[in-house]
């Protein structure tokens, strides 16, 4: 048996566009593809197959022993999967791979059997890639799809595939095999961002910024600074998506429909095979479970809105009122009736995409919400709304990065802006501490030299000490040293503040830990 990473690179999640099934229904709107590209909404029949030939060969369905009549149309239509869950082909048929192997080892099935299964699994999966294979709603799934297929092309051994596995156990582990690749493409794809963004600040050493509270200017801070705020967000989002792919990565398959098999199966050795840490324990929570699901989409919707907000924040700075940033055409829109209008539309809708990840989470939490014992056909509908939570913030992710390459700060805008505010206020309050004077009493004096300030029309440090020393004695000449937006942000020396040399230090710490720089970033030039 393959190990799991030689069966399917993660790159594959979203690499094969799945062809056009030409259905009597209406397909779902989305579907995953190629990264970033919407795949192909039907799938394709051979050409010796018609739509109308499919449905007059109406077949009775793998489980349709103890039935005298075949589901109407109406049924079929609302029941099918085949529409979204095709997405999971390569994962069916990796696990396919492995119990086939694990049956063979357990001496329940011959080597022979064993060996025609795989060969027609690599048959399929061929036929899949290549656009050539004909799916059908009949056969509901992606599972009965390529079980069906299998035996149409081999014969009797195919039917032995499917012992001592229930489509329960094996949905969950196609599942979890897939969410587990999702994973690891979000989270290259974070790191491509958070790469961005230490680039765009070592594009940008030393220029200091307004930072905002309750969106009022308060005091100043290195871009440096405020670039790695987001940087350390996005880190975290990693570590919950890494955390989540420690939990689901345990394997349900050999958990049957629910209660398990008295057959003598090996669920190690299908564990192993596939890559997963463990089987997992209890056969009921194995085929139950949907936990993995919702922490995914939890993750996934916690970075939708640490994107959101950096979005918020550029389309803000690029407006006339801000005009801190200017985007390249290259990632800007134009107006279909004002010709002089260039918007960033592409941090708007990473701002609005954030609903559509976090409506992804409502939808899985509610659908969960109160289900009975074991499995229920309700956990059918976990899929689509994972597909596109993976989707939506994949593409939000690659559009922030290409965004940050592509931006230049103005310096002159941001320089001519900063003096306003007083942002100086707080490290004056700071002067007096360090003179012996209590905060609360030092807060009140600086109060009263801004409201100075604000009668005068100037700035903190264009006070005559006379006009401090009215307000209190405790000023002496060594203020002016204190004020000003560059000594201010000199003056920060907390660890993790904006103060020059501490920043430098988390950008080492960044430029390191991501291995980017001059020389290995295309972006610094």
């Amino acid at each position: 048996m393959e190990p799991a990473a030689s069966l399917l690179s993660s790159s594959s999640l979203f690499s094969t566009p799945i062809p056009r099934l030409k259905l009597a229904i209406s397909p779902p709107t989305f579907l995953l593809g190629k990264m970033g590209e919407p795949a192909q909404l039907h799938c394709g029949c051979s050409n010796s197959t018609s739509a109308s030939s499919i449905a007059a060969e109406k077949e009775v369905k793998l489980w349709g022993g103890r039935f005298q009549e075949s589901v109407t149309d109406a049924v079929e239509r609302f029941t099918e999967s085949i529409s979204f869950d095709k997405a999971l082909y390569k994962h069916d048929i990796m696990g396919s791979r492995a119990h086939a192997t694990m049956l063979a080892n357990q001496g329940l099935m011959t080597d022979s059997d064993r060996d025609s299964i795989l060969r027609g699994l690599d048959e399929i999966e061929r036929l899949i890639e290549n656009g050539e294979f004909v799916w059908r709603t009949d056969r509901e799934d992606v599972h009965m799809n390529i079980e069906a297929a299998l035996t149409d092309m081999i014969g009797e051994p195919a039917k032995k595939l499917h012992t001592a596995r229930s489509r329960n156990d094996q949905v969950l582990t196609d599942f979890r095999l897939w969410c587990r690749d999702a994973i690891d493409q979000t989270v290259e794809s974070i790191r491509n961002v958070q790469v961005a963004l230490v680039a765009l600040g070592l594009k940008n050493d030393g220029l200091i910024i307004p930072g905002y509270t309750h969106l009022q200017r308060a005091q100043p801070v290195l871009l440096q600074h405020y670039l790695l705020s987001y940087v350390e967000q996005l880190e975290r989002d990693i570590g919950r998506l890494l955390d989540c792919r420690d939990r689901l990565n345990f394997c349900p398959l050999g958990a049957c429909a629910l209660a398990g098999t008295g057959l003598p199966i090996d669920r190690f050795m299908t564990s192993n095979a596939l890559g997963f840490t463990a089987p997992m324990r209890n056969s009921i929570d194995a085929v139950s479970d949907r936990d993995f699901v919702m922490e995914l989409l939890a993750a996934n919707s916690i970075t939708a809105v640490h994107l959101s907000r950096l979005g918020e924040d550029w389309v803000l700075w690029a407006s006339e009122e801000f005009g801190f940033i200017t985007p390249s055409d290259s990632v800007s829109t134009g107006s279909s009736i004002m010709p002089q209008k260039k918007n960033p539309d592409p941090m708007e809708l990473v701002r609005g995409k954030s609903a559509r990840v976090v409506g992804d989470l409502m939808t899985l939490l509610t659908l969960c919400k109160g289900l009975p014992f074991a499995y229920n056909r309700d956990l059918q509908e976990d899929k689509e709304p994972v597909f596109d939570s993976v989707k939506t913030v994949i593409g939000m992710l690659e559009v922030s990065a290409e965004f940050a390459r592509n931006i230049s700060f103005n310096r002159e805008r941001i320089l001519r802006a900063l003096p306003a505010g007083h942002l100086d206020a707080t490290t004056l309050a700071d002067y007096l501490v360090k003179k012996g004077m209590p905060f609360r009493t030092s807060h009140d004096v600086v109060g009263k030299s801004v409201a100075l300030c604000v009668s005068k029309n100037c700035q903190l440090q264009d006070l005559m000490l006379e006009d401090l020393k009215g307000i209190s004695s405790a000023f002496e000449e060594d203020v002016y040293k204190f004020l000003g937006i560059e000594n201010s942000v000199d003056k920060f020396s907390s660890y993790g503040s904006t103060g020059s040399a501490c920043v430098a230090e988390q950008m080492d710490y960044w430029v390191k830990k991501l291995k980017c720089g001059k020389q290995s970033d295309p972006f610094l030039g």
